[in-house]
């Protein structure tokens, strides 16, 4: 009865508008002031949850995703991607896919890789004769990379939330990224094949392509000395952000030279907004989950498994289910900081790899970020591409189901997701 309660109260109070962190925040408040314990718990945790320090390193990257943003990388990846794939049937959507993937080794946030390659790409793909919504759908389920990829965002709150190793998570995000990539660029070739609706491209010259590529470097130079920089134990992934912002402003600043003062002000402004919005929610659900702890809800939903539910992959079945059906109400990181939580310890019991779990979690957290009504993609690219909603949804409905196919590859091969880690960490 106190699970249906607390449930149905969460659910009245976003479904009247309240944003996230504050449903989580009176919510916890409620609940412990309704068990008769002091209040200055939720002063005590809410200087605990932001005082970790790992996440040092999500305004950090987020400063440096918005300096790249508004300082032109975007269309120099693109450019040295297409130079070389966009002669192929559907060679541009390919090269706008490539582009997302890179991006978001760089950025680790999915609206900055959205938002960023989509300002290229949408013109350039219309202009040569790609229909609007397969292209729209595209850079919305493209832009999900983000926060698989690594640096991932959500990968870095998954560990602290879990304590697991950051490093090894960065790793298991690899070979999923790159599957999901595969997925989706075979789809968009095997697309515009059948459909025929493309221009094919003359092959780049050499020359082209030599320039073209020279230019993107120190970009992706960027993505590789933060990834090889964590793994080769150089930095920790809160120092990785910290040299990937310097990276990025002498990048923009003296080889590109592209960054004014002007730009450096709204990408600091902008990283300080989503970051007070994402460490609200933060501090949000860590007062709300030490609530639901004291109320032992987590053993109670472990209990109420371990009787009905004795296999992984119908308990993974039901998460799943869950997953979908939230994700059309709570954007990614809430569902992160909500569900975990509640789920960790069903997982232990059940003996499924935490390091696995956590990228299956992300990627049906990436489903939420196109699914409609509250998908943050979906009016990320419709606010770019100046358009109605439903040509971005009506794009997006293949990648869902892509997404929920490699699911299912990443549970019948898990060694997908582990093999790097345990070869290199």
């Amino acid at each position: 009865m106190t699970l249906v309660l607390i449930l149905g109260g969460l659910l009245l109070l976003l479904f009247i508008g309240l944003p996230v962190a504050f449903v989580l925040m009176s919510m916890g408040i409620t609940m412990l002031i309704a068990k008769g314990l002091p209040l200055v718990m939720v002063a005590q945790n809410m200087v605990s949850a932001v005082d970790d320090f790992v996440l040092l390193s999500v305004p950090m990257f987020l400063l440096m995703s918005n300096i790249l943003l508004r300082c032109g990388v975007g269309k120099d990846l693109f450019e040295a991607v297409q130079s070389w794939v966009g002669h192929w049937p559907g060679g541009l959507g390919v090269a706008t896919l490539l582009s997302c993937g890179i991006f978001s080794a760089i950025s680790g946030s999915s609206v900055a890789t959205a938002a960023t390659i989509a300002t290229v790409a949408v013109p350039e793909m219309t202009s040569r004769g790609y229909e609007r919504s397969f292209t729209l759908g595209l850079l919305a389920a493209g832009g999900t990379l983000g926060i698989l990829i690594p640096p991932s965002i959500p990968l870095i709150i998954y560990g602290v939330i879990t304590e697991e190793s950051i490093g090894q998570l960065f790793l298991a995000g690899i070979g999923p990224g790159l599957l999901l990539i595969l997925f989706f660029g075979t789809f968009v070739v095997a697309y515009s094949i059948v459909t025929g609706n493309y221009q094919k491209l003359a092959p780049a010259s050499w020359a082209q392509r030599r320039s073209a590529t020279i230019r993107a470097f120190p970009s992706v130079l960027i993505a590789a000395i933060i990834i090889i920089g964590i793994y080769a134990g150089a930095f920790t992934p809160t120092e990785a952000a910290a040299v990937g912002f310097f990276l990025a402003l002498f990048v923009t600043a003296v080889i590109l030279r592209t960054l004014t003062l002007e730009k450096l002000i709204d990408a600091t402004a902008a990283a300080l907004r989503t970051t007070v919005v994402l460490f609200l929610v933060i501090v949000g659900a860590k007062i709300f989950g030490k609530a639901i702890t004291l109320y032992q809800i987590p053993s109670m939903v472990s209990s109420l498994v371990d009787t009905h539910v004795s296999e992984q992959w119908l308990f993974l079945l039901i998460v799943t289910g869950i997953l979908l059906v939230i994700g059309l109400f709570l954007e990614s990181m809430s569902m992160l900081l909500i569900m975990m939580p509640v789920l960790l310890p069903t997982v232990l019991a059940l003996g499924i790899d935490p390091i696995w779990f956590g990228i299956y979690f992300v990627i049906l957290i990436e489903v939420a970020l196109i699914t409609p009504p509250v998908g943050l993609n979906l009016f990320v690219i419709q606010a770019v591409a100046k358009t109605e909603l439903g040509a971005v949804v009506r794009g997006v409905l293949p990648y869902i189901f892509i997404m929920l196919f490699s699911v299912w590859v990443i549970y019948m091969l898990p060694q997908i997701v582990l093999f790097i880690p345990l070869v290199l960490y």
